[in-house]
This record gives C-alpha cells, sequence and structure tokens, in this order.
C-alpha cells in the first residue's frame, strides 16, 4: 500500500469514525475484488465460470480471480464489461427508481423508437460502465447520449458503447455547457463527475499521488459547474444520478446540500436496497438525506457514493429529435443541437448495408490474429466479398475476402498489440 497523505487520513478517520476507518484501511491488505457485468443483449445462453453474482446488479459477477481480458475474444465482442462491482449500483438506482415512484415524464408518451422510452444522458461516460449499465434498466424504445469531454477518452468511449450494440445511442465529445447550449432537455441525466479519487486508492496508486486538499476544493467548484448545466437540460419530473468516486463530504454530501439550496425544485429520493449490502449513508453531521457510500473493507467493491435527485416541477417541454444512432446512421440531431454538439461515429469500415452477411466462425488463434489486425485465411467454399467472422457464435466484425486470404476491416484503433496463445485463453463465459 502507498503511504496514505496525511490530511487525508486525519480527515477521513474522523469523518468515517475510527471503526469504519480500521475496517477500510485493512482492505488495502486484501485482494482487489474482480467483477463483470454481462451483456444482455448480447450473453443469452452464456454463463460465469465459477462466478458469484453481485447482490445489486442481476448482470454483475464477482470473478475468483482475475484472467487475462485482453485474451479473451468474447470480451472484444462485447458479451460483458469489466466494471467494479460498486459502480454497478446505478443500474439498481434506476430501475428501482424508474418503476416504482417517479412519474418520469417520457413513459407517459411515445418514444423516439417502437413504444415508450426515455431520453437518457450521461454527461461524464468515458468508458462507459455507466452507460452500458444504465441500459439494462431503461424500458424499451429508449435513446441514450453518451458524452465525454476529452477526446483521447470519448474514443474510447465509442469503442466500448460501439462493442456493447445497443441501437439507440448517441456518442458525443462536448462539454456539459455544450449540451445546456444545445436546448435539449432529458427525462435522466447522469453525472458521474470528475472527482478526487479518494475511491480508488487501493485499486490505482496514482490516485494517491495525485490527491491534496486544494484539488478537492477544485473539484467541488467543477462538479457544481457541472451540475448547473445538467440541471437546466433535465426535464421537469426527470431524475438526475449523481456520483463520484471519492470519500469526503465536500465533493458528496455537500454538494447535495448545495443543490437543495442552489435549485427550489431538487427533491432527494430514497433507493431501496438492502442491509446485508453493507451501505453507508450520510457522514455529515445534520445532513439526513438518503445517500449511498460504499466503502472498501465494508462493501464489496471500491469506494463510490451516489444520490437520486429528481426535478419536481411539471410544466411542459420540448423533447429532442433523436440523433444518430451508433449502428444506423441515416437518423438526424436536431438544428439547435447539431450546433453545439460533436457527434461521433463508430468506424466499423462497413462498404455494404450490413444486413444479411455472411458469418465465419474462428478459432481462438485465428479470432486472436485477427483482433491483432492480420489478414486471415478463411475455408475455401466462403463466399467472397464482406464477411463476418465470430468466436464462439458471437460476431467480431468484419473482413473481405478475396479468395487468397481475407482482409482485416477490424478498426485500427480496436487493436491489440499483444500475442496470445490458446494457453493464455481462461474461459470466463461458457455456453449453458
Amino acid at each position: 500500500m502507498s503511504l496514505l497523505p496525511q490530511e487525508f487520513t486525519s480527515y477521513t478517520r474522523q469523518l468515517m469514525g475510527d471503526e469504519r476507518f480500521e475496517r477500510y484501511l485493512k482492505a488495502f491488505e486484501e485482494e482487489t475484488p474482480v467483477s463483470i457485468r454481462l451483456n444482455p443483449l448480447k450473453s443469452q445462453g452464456l454463463r460465469v465460470i465459477g462466478g458469484e453474482q453481485v447482490p445489486w446488479c442481476p448482470e454483475g459477477y464477482y470473478l475468483p480471480r482475475r484472467p487475462n481480458f485482453t485474451a479473451d475474444p468474447l470480451l472484444h465482442a462485447g458479451c460483458y464489461y469489466v466494471q467494479e462491482a460498486a459502480s454497478m449500483f446505478v443500474s439498481h438506482v434506476l430501475s428501482s427508481l424508474i418503476t416504482s415512484q417517479i412519474p418520469l415524464p417520457s413513459l407517459n408518451r411515445e418514444g423516439p423508437g417502437e413504444g415508450f422510452g426515455l431520453l437518457v444522458l450521461d454527461l461524464c461516460a468515458a468508458p462507459g460502465g455507466k452507460s452500458t449499465a444504465a441500459i439494462a434498466a431503461l424500458p424499451q424504445g429508449s435513446t441514450l447520449y453518451a458524452n465525454e469531454p476529452i477526446r483521447s477518452r470519448a474514443s474510447i468511449l465509442l469503442e466500448n458503447i460501439t462493442k456493447w450494440g445497443y441501437p439507440n445511442c448517441t456518442v458525443t465529445n462536448n462539454y456539459p455547457r455544450d449540451y445546456r447550449a444545445s436546448k435539449l432537455s432529458f427525462d435522466i441525466i447522469l453525472c458521474d463527475v470528475p472527482c478526487s479519487g479518494e475511491g480508488m486508492f487501493r485499486r490505482d496508486a496514482a490516485t494517491i499521488r495525485e490527491w491534496s486538499l486544494q484539488n478537492v476544493e477544485r473539484c467541488q467548484q467543477l462538479q457544481r459547474q457541472i451540475v448547473s448545466d445538467a440541471w437546466a437540460c433535465l426535464n421537469d419530473g426527470g431524475l438526475l444520478v449523481y456520483s463520484t468516486c471519492t470519500f469526503n463530504t465536500r465533493e458528496n454530501e455537500e454538494n447535495i446540500r448545495w443543490m437543495l439550496n442552489e435549485f427550489d425544485d431538487a427533491q432527494v429520493l430514497p433507493v431501496d436496497t438492502k442491509p446485508e449490502w453493507n451501505i453507508t449513508g450520510s457522514l455529515l453531521p445534520g445532513f439526513d438525506y438518503p445517500v449511498y457510500r460504499f466503502i472498501p473493507g465494508i462493501t464489496r467493491g471500491e469506494g463510490l457514493f451516489i444520490c437520486a435527485v429528481r426535478k419536481i416541477k411539471r410544466t411542459t417541454r420540448p423533447r429532442p429529435t433523436p440523433g444518430p444512432s451508433l449502428l444506423r446512421e441515416g437518423r438526424k440531431i436536431s438544428k439547435s443541437a447539431q450546433e453545439h454538439l460533436h457527434i461521433l461515429l463508430p468506424s466499423l469500415n462497413r462498404e455494404g448495408p450490413g444486413v444479411g452477411l455472411v458469418g465465419c466462425s474462428l478459432s481462438y488463434p485465428q479470432a486472436i490474429a485477427y483482433l491483432r489486425g492480420e489478414s486471415l485465411t478463411l475455408p475455401p467454399d466462403t463466399p467472397r466479398g464482406i464477411v463476418e467472422v465470430s468466436f464462439m457464435g458471437h460476431p467480431l466484425g468484419l473482413a473481405k475476402n478475396i479468395g487468397t486470404r481475407a482482409n482485416n476491416l477490424y478498426p485500427k484503433e480496436w487493436r491489440i498489440k499483444t500475442t496470445h496463445t490458446p494457453t493464455d485463453y481462461e474461459a470466463i463465459l461458457e455456453h449453458t
């Protein structure tokens, strides 16, 4: 364990109390939990080998050890997402509140897809864990905008969202203020805001070196700016889910209290939980609103703070025109939004519409060669032209078969750089 900053230790011990803080310190001596979340769109007929279900997420599983994820083609096929367990709690928050006490406005009128749907914005979405977790909780026909201000991180977000395969999704590379200027409004906004990262100390020593009280204060001010922009984009009756991966009250409870004082239409909502999940509530004296804090050593995961806030006033506001789908490009975004939002589209290198493609199953060595960007030799009876290559029945991408070889059409920016052999492959999923 890297030496924790003295200022952090003093403050956090006082915040948590001696008993909680000692349990937190002991967690540094234990193995960090490894967990994945299955993709409901692609994992039918698959089960996790030796996995133990995450209590608050039906799709989440703890693994007995950390395998070489890069060596698993099913990860690249989007069959599952590697995510620490506490962060999966966002899907429980959404599924609990959407189906219970929130009369979200879009549930009462036709959405952008078939049937009814919600308009959802993940404002600080990279690398995509909470966006993909949210998808499982959304009603059919919902549309998700996944945004990341930093270009390099937005590219990673685009890759992960594309592989996940949810059609009604738009990835953008913008600042929160750009969304405010676009005049788009949403039923649900996720604000997993940049923070001081105290909850990641156990997993990432770099966050310890970067921590300071000055950075905590800077983060608090940035978080309030982001929330102000998000609140302006939230439909009346809608839901804002605020989260950080830090412990201190400045970036957590004090920001929620600020929201309640700043916005006269803000209401904190409770989320159903179970005592055995060992989630900690408010640690700010005199602040008794329902908030949810995950502390390593007490809950099985890394650090997380989350709170659900509803915008209680009900007035009529315009809905946004859906943006272009990741997998179906012909849809248009509204003119006002087009002037402000930078829409990202995937590099799938499709030369045709992608309908009715011939599929070709790859062996493990072939799948790794494909993910590295190498050309392939396909069976002689494979038709020439664009074919879809797969592993264990799950598509990885496209290749152009010219007879003597098949040219690799896997996006260059997604290609893996290491070489793996069948002995490196530790199966995580198996067919039931």
